[in-house]
């Protein structure tokens, strides 16, 4: 990131409440993100109501996660190349109704595993198209000076959905289903994606877009390549990546781990939210602290700092026997963790000329989600068999090593570059 700016009376959360379009994207962003999560409750609420073949009964739920994950690493990347090619609006509008409109099919559809499967696989395809093009869109709408705290507010938005929006999904639904059984649960989430549908289509968005028949019928293959070539010989947007892979990459294996945690702090495995909530407040916190400070801030070095912390609180992690420390230290990792996304985050949308941003987000999109399922593969067969705090140790080490190689990296470009 660039050396401190003199903040000025146009940065801050102010000034972006102040700017419609941006207020109402984030707003969109909302509605959307919270759909995404009452949608899962709801997923899972729904599979009691479905013919289930008895050799997936035990696993059903399992099936489901499976079908969300593989549309995200198989078409990450080709949607980002189809975000480059269209207006990001007009994307994000049509991909919000669409899932809307997939949702309403639920109800008069035949009540077979294999459908709630079809449309929980076809949602999450179109949600691949979503999120590069949403990516893309904040700095649209929003000055390059404004871009941190533009992604501080949009990280803290992502971040409270996931604590809250599965919180409130269940009982949000039962109340729902208690005033109307037919499809009373399928119309509110459908309507929230409708909503923050009607939301973008409001949005003023200026963006340049190639509509040329030569564009259009471009070889997405040739397209694929430029992309790789692209990023392959750029490495300061790789080493951003990396930093965010190897982020959500540990966070991911903590949430694989949750429930050994709260074992060793006292709780019932059923109770691991007691340490996830305090992991998400402090990203919500580091993110909020960015956002109205960050200006005022040498932002280059708030990733290093950030790999350190959650390297030594990952270590502290093993000592941990008790729940207020427990909470402590998934709050510390946090708040380490939001001083890498923002920044990271904020530094792409920065150096990605406006003609590859759907690529470069497609890969990431691709990249980070990647990273989340490989830990949650692993992590829980590894603290069998060796335990817990050699994981955690082996964690510690591969978090401080990686992101202070990918720090390093960043920093020598970024010198280089001024």
């Amino acid at each position: 990131m660039l050396p401190a700016k003199t903040p000025t009376e146009a940065s801050g959360f102010k000034a972006l409440l102040k700017n419609r379009s941006f207020l109402l994207l984030w707003l969109g962003q909302i509605f959307s993100q919270v759909a995404d999560k009452v949608l899962l409750v709801m997923s899972i609420a729904l599979l009691t109501t479905y013919n289930i073949p008895v050799k997936y009964a035990a696993s059903s739920g399992s099936y489901l996660m499976v079908s969300s994950t593989i549309p995200a690493i198989l078409f990450g990347v080709a949607a980002g190349i189809f975000v480059d090619r269209y207006p990001k609006k007009q994307v994000m509008v049509v991909s919000n109704i669409l899932r809307g409109l997939l949702i309403l099919l639920l109800p008069i559809l035949p009540k077979e595993f294999a459908i709630l499967l079809l449309i929980n696989f076809t949602i999450s395809v179109v949600m691949q198209v979503f999120t590069p093009a949403e990516l893309s869109a904040i700095p649209l709408v929003v000055k390059q000076e404004n871009l941190l705290t533009a992604n501080a507010l949009f990280t803290t938005t992502s971040i409270t959905s996931l604590i809250f929006g599965f919180g409130i999904g269940e009982p949000i639904l039962t109340a729902v289903t208690n005033i109307s059984k037919n499809g009373s649960r399928e119309i509110l989430v459908a309507s929230l994606y409708f909503i923050a549908a009607g939301l973008v289509q409001l949005v003023a968005m200026q963006e340049r877009i190639d509509t040329s028949k030569q564009a259009r019928r471009a070889n997405p293959w040739h397209e694929l390549k430029t992309g790789s070539q692209y990023l392959a010989s750029n490495k300061l947007l790789l080493s951003a990546m990396l930093q965010l892979a190897v982020l959500f990459s540990t966070i991911a294996a903590l949430l694989g781990l949750s429930i050994k945690l709260t074992s060793e702090v006292g709780l019932k495995p059923e109770q691991f939210g007691t340490l996830v909530a305090p992991l998400g407040i402090g990203l919500v916190l580091g993110a909020g602290i960015l956002g109205h400070f960050g200006s005022r801030i040498q932002q280059k070095i708030l990733p290093l700092i950030g790999f350190m912390s959650m390297g030594i609180t990952l270590i502290l992690f093993t000592f941990v026997h008790e729940l207020l420390l427990g909470i402590v230290c998934a709050g510390i990792l946090g708040l380490g963790a939001s001083l890498i996304a923002v920044p990271m985050q904020t530094l792409i949308q920065e150096k990605t000329p406006e003609s590859m941003r759907g690529k470069v987000f497609g890969f990431q999109n691709n990249a980070v989600n990647i990273a989340v399922a490989v830990p949650l593969i692993i992590v829980a067969p590894l603290a069998e068999k060796f335990g817990l705090p050699p994981v955690l140790w082996g964690m510690s080490g591969i978090v401080t090593v990686a992101g202070i190689l990918a720090w390093d990296s960043t920093r020598h470009v970024l010198d280089d570059a001024l």
